[in-house]
Order: structure tokens, then sequence, then C-alpha cells
């Protein structure tokens, strides 16, 4: 019997977590660590911030749902790696023992790096973040609002795009639903009222898809009134400002800020992770040194941009992966990313993005429309009562047809 070790439980983690759970007992044991009790369903936290939707709607309790299918869950903090002897010490001093090591510990939102965010900024990049800005968007009279992402960096181990933000998605969420909130739901008018500008590091806005989603985004923001300025590496916020490597500074009276990527201490520590601490991976999301170590989703160094979806393509190609090794009788899925989202934008709005252009792809689709809302509220609410358990593939495959087509 083989002692499979999970370390993390987002998307990636259920993911191989369900992928392999038919074996227990026959081929594999399972043993799952997450530091925290709940994993947290990340799409549904601009809900949360900007609509005041119940914070337990994103959360999944781990401890029945892993013990559940007859495997172990661990709520603890992995703090040493030592992938030569196959072990991992808990925070408790505990010795974990593996055959082989699934590492998807995800990024961590790295708010220290940006200066002056502790006093003066919000962001929705967690739970934490999430209720604390919608007590300040609730109380929020009006004023100049300022939204973007922070420069993330990379290593060079593996051929992956070199995005300056590690996903732009959550910024078309919060100036989309927050201008939503202020105009219908407080009565507020932009320009007299309050004013969002909007920042990128890069030269072009949503640099992960190509034209056809960015016409469209732009389109939306020129008619609610919002202002690009692109090539804005953040440097500061301060109580009444924005401030930026060029020199330049904003006023604003509210940032709301996707802070950069790093990843968690105990893998920059370790002998896995690349020069930034990323795993780098083949495309079979095994380790490029370490053949029993497999990864998927946002700490992989492939997985560009930070995105949810990716996470779920990488999580069935790594438990494929292993399945085979087992001697399963399964196909490895190719490692064909694309970027896939839902964006809220208040009310009955949405936009429902495909785009495979940043791996040299020809999909490059946006379709606005009620019906992207309603798929995202299917979605989100399929992953809460389905204790993060995704779809079945045929179904995933279907939809994926269904929206390309669309």
């Amino acid at each position: 019997m083989k002692k499979i070790v999970i370390l993390g439980a987002g998307f990636a983690g259920l993911h191989i977590f369900y992928k392999l759970r038919h074996l227990i007992g026959k081929k594999i044991e399972i043993t799952v660590i997450d530091k925290r009790s709940h994993s947290l369903l990340k799409p549904s936290l601009p809900e949360v911030a900007f609509e005041g939707a119940p914070l337990s709607h994103s959360l999944v309790e781990l401890e029945h749902t892993i013990a559940s299918k007859g495997a172990t869950f661990l709520q603890s903090e992995v703090i040493e790696i030592n992938a030569k002897a196959n072990e991992l010490r808990l925070k408790s001093g505990v010795i974990i023992s593996y055959d082989y090591l699934f590492v998807t510990l995800g990024a961590i939102k790295n708010y220290d790096a940006i200066k002056g965010y502790k006093e003066h900024g919000y962001s929705v990049c967690d739970d934490k973040e999430a209720q604390k800005l919608w007590e300040k968007v609730k109380s929020f009279e009006g004023g100049k609002i300022v939204t973007g992402a922070s420069k993330s960096t990379w290593g060079t181990r593996v051929d992956a795009p070199p995005l300056l933000a590690p996903c732009e998605g959550p910024i078309g969420e919060i100036m989309f639903m927050f201008d939503y909130f202020l105009t219908k739901e407080k009565g507020l008018q932009r320009s007299k009222d309050f004013k969002i500008d909007v920042f990128t590091p890069g030269e072009i806005f949503f640099e992960d898809v190509g034209d056809t989603p960015r016409e469209v985004v732009g389109k939306h923001m020129q008619r609610k009134e919002l202002t690009l300025h692109k090539s804005k590496v953040l440097k500061e916020i301060t109580k009444s400002s924005i401030k930026f490597e060029d020199g330049t500074e904003m006023p604003c009276d509210l940032a709301i800020i996707i802070p950069p990527y790093s990843a968690p201490k105990v893998l920059q520590e370790s002998t896995i992770g690349d020069e930034k601490g990323f795993i780098p991976t083949d495309k079979e999301m095994r380790h490029l040194d370490y053949k029993n170590i497999f990864s998927a989703g946002d700490i992989t160094a492939l997985s560009q941009p930070k995105l949810g979806h990716i996470a779920i393509i990488q999580g069935a190609i790594a438990a494929s992966t292993l399945m085979k090794e087992l001697g399963e009788d399964i196909k490895i899925p190719p490692h064909d990313l694309e970027v896939f989202c839902i964006m809220n934008m208040g009310g009955h709005e949405a936009t429902l993005i495909v785009s495979d252009n940043l791996y040299g792809g020809k999909v490059d689709k946006a379709s606005y429309s009620p019906i992207s809302k309603m798929m995202k509220w299917g979605f989100d609410n399929y992953l809460y009562y389905n204790k993060g358990h995704m779809p079945p593939d045929f179904a995933l495959d279907m939809t994926d047809k269904l929206v390309k087509l669309f």
C-alpha cells in the first residue's frame, strides 16, 4: 500500500484527492495536510466583499469530507520538507513519511510586500480580507477608488509565460461590482460622487488573454467611466494616495489591491522550489528533480496565470500520472492550458472569458450576458454543495465545447 500525502487542500489538492479516492484501501492510503480546517472557495470571495454574501458558502469543511472517503486529514502546518528522505516535519514536531507527495499549497498573497498596505489597503484575496472590505464598502459614501494588481516575479527553471500580474480577473470583478453597488444600491453618481481608477503593472491590461476579451472589458469600462492606467508598478499606499515606482501618484480614498504572489516559506527554504520557491515540473506535473513529487495549481512554476481553472487541469494531469504509474489503465491528459473565468459584474451582469491565446491557441472569446451570470452562480453553488468536488469530466468537457461554440 503506497503512502500518498497531499499537501494543501485548495482547488488542486481537493481535485487530486477526488481523482484518487477510488484507489484508497486497494493500492494507496491518503493523508491530506492543511493548516486550515476549511478549504476556501476563492471564486465566491468577491460576492462576500461586494454583496455581503455569507462567508460560510465559501468554505468546505475538511476533516469529515476527507475522512468520509477513507482518508486521513491533518490540520497542521508543514515546516520542513526532506525530499531525499521522503519526509515532512509538522509544526508539532511529528514526522510524516510518504511514497508520493503532491504539493498543492497554493501561493502566498504577500500583503507585507506593499508598504502601507496594513494601514490603508484592502483586498478580496482571502476570507479575512474579503470580510474586512465588505465592512468598508457598506460604509463608503463616495470618493476616489483605486484598484489594481501588484507586480509579481517568477523563477526561470520552466518555460512559462512571464506575466507581470498573477491574475487580473479579480480586478475586473472589483471594479465592476463596486461600481454596481455604488450606483444601484447606494444611488451615487459616477464622477460626481465617486471615481474608480484601475492600474496594471503591464503594458496590456488582461495580458493573459487576446484582443476579444480585452475589447469587451474595455467597452464596459468606458461605459462605466472607469479609467485605466498602464505600466504602473505599485510602490506604496498612503492615507490619501497610491504611489508608483515611476514616481507618479494617484489620489486615493480607498485602495483595493491584488498583492504580489510568493511561495510559502517552507518551499523557499526547501530543495524542491525554484529560485522563487515555486515548484518546477514537467508537463505531466512531475517534479523535475524528484520523481515521486508532483504539483499542481498556483504553486507550480508552469501555472500562469494563477487561476482555479488551471489548477483543475493540472490536478487532473498529476493524479493521472500517478495512477498510470500504479498500473491503472488511464490516459494522461495533455497539458493544454486555457484561461477560463466568469467575471461577476454586479446584478445580473457577467462576462464569460475563454482564451488560449497565451499558449499559442486560436480560441479567444468573451460573452457578456445574464447566461454567464447564471453559469457562475451554478458553478459556485455546485462546488459548495459538493464539498469542493468538481463536476464529472464529461460535464466539464461538454461545458467547454458549448462555451466555445456559444
